[in-house]
């Protein structure tokens, strides 16, 4: 028997608890929800890399957002989905499949943060620097930034799984929706004290870098609002900042919830619900609220439109 539960290579996953009254409403909740997210964020990808008059740094670099939120819930949505019309006794993962998915989850978590950061240091040198914008936003400076923004968030998390797979596992459940590097950790029978040192560092590096270049970005952007007398460069301000912090402030909003709710036990199953919501929210929101903001787009929703209802 201790040779199945020691480093065993078949984990159980816990899934989400469902009443059986509540099964299949709930099955049906987050499989219209995942359609609609690759629908429109998809939609949008291609609307931007069709549409030449939207072949700009800010739209380029905001493409990063909703491929980064098809990956988030590709990786978990299908599987939860799956598991919610088996019993719990055959909920089973791999070790192997249950670590890719701890990767891709906490990848697509970091990947937030750190292309919202690259975001707003385009819309500092848009609204500070309108004269050198497209001598510093050039292509090479776009993908670099790209780049930088996913280069630095595999390398964390590489770090942050490395150090959770060298331990040695006692446990076999997972009690989570999907795999994450809390829930494999907790299987460990050796002292994560280093895995605890880590993921608290990492956590901290990551919301300081964010908050403190989102907060440091706005605070220069609210300055020269403010001493400026164009109303044009004001107007454009407030639309492509508001639309950038709206985004930021419910990820934000989203990922803090799941970290207080992992100190609470007690509530691990809003602690589940609230780990499905900050892929699922800003999936949903990010495209809706740009599209609904940005001129740009919404003028090429309804040429598109147009044209379709001519063409017959």
């Amino acid at each position: 028997m201790e040779n199945v539960t020691y480093n065993s290579l078949i984990l159980q996953l816990e899934g989400l608890v469902v009443p059986d009254q509540f099964l299949y409403p709930t099955f049906l909740f987050f499989l219209i929800f995942y359609v609609l997210i690759m629908i429109t964020n998809i939609g949008i990808v291609l609307l931007i890399s069709m549409e030449r008059n939207l072949h700009e740094p800010m739209y380029i670099l905001f493409c990063n957002l909703p491929f980064n939120d098809v990956l988030g819930n590709s990786i978990t949505i299908p599987r939860l989905l799956v598991d919610l019309l088996r019993p719990m006794s055959e909920r089973s993962i791999g070790y192997t499949d249950c670590v890719a998915q701890a990767f891709c989850t906490h990848l697509y978590a970091t990947t937030s943060h750190t292309v919202l950061m690259i975001m707003a240091f385009d819309r500092y040198v848009a609204i500070c620097n309108p004269l050198r914008y497209t001598t510093i936003m050039t292509p090479r400076m776009v993908m670099k930034l790209t780049a930088l923004a996913w280069g630095a968030a595999t390398f964390l998390v590489g770090i942050l799984l490395g150090l959770t797979i060298r331990l040695n596992r006692c446990g076999t459940i997972i009690t989570n929706p999907f795999c994450d590097n809390a829930s494999l950790f907790k299987l460990s029978c050796e002292n994560p004290y280093i895995n605890n040192v880590y993921g608290l560092t990492y956590t901290v590096v990551l919301l300081v870098s964010s908050i403190g270049s989102i907060t440091l970005t706005y605070t220069k952007i609210s300055a020269v609002c403010i001493t400026s007398k164009n109303k044009s460069l004001n107007n454009k301000a407030l639309k492509t900042c508001s639309t950038h912090l709206a985004v930021y402030l419910i990820m934000l909003l989203s990922g803090f919830l799941i970290i207080i709710l992992h100190r609470f036990p007690v509530y691990s199953d809003y602690r589940k619900l609230s780990a499905l919501l900050f892929h699922i929210i800003p999936g949903l929101l990010n495209p809706v609220i740009y599209a609904l903001q940005s001129s740009e787009i919404r003028h090429v929703m309804i040429k598109i439109l147009h044209a379709k209802k001519v063409m017959p």
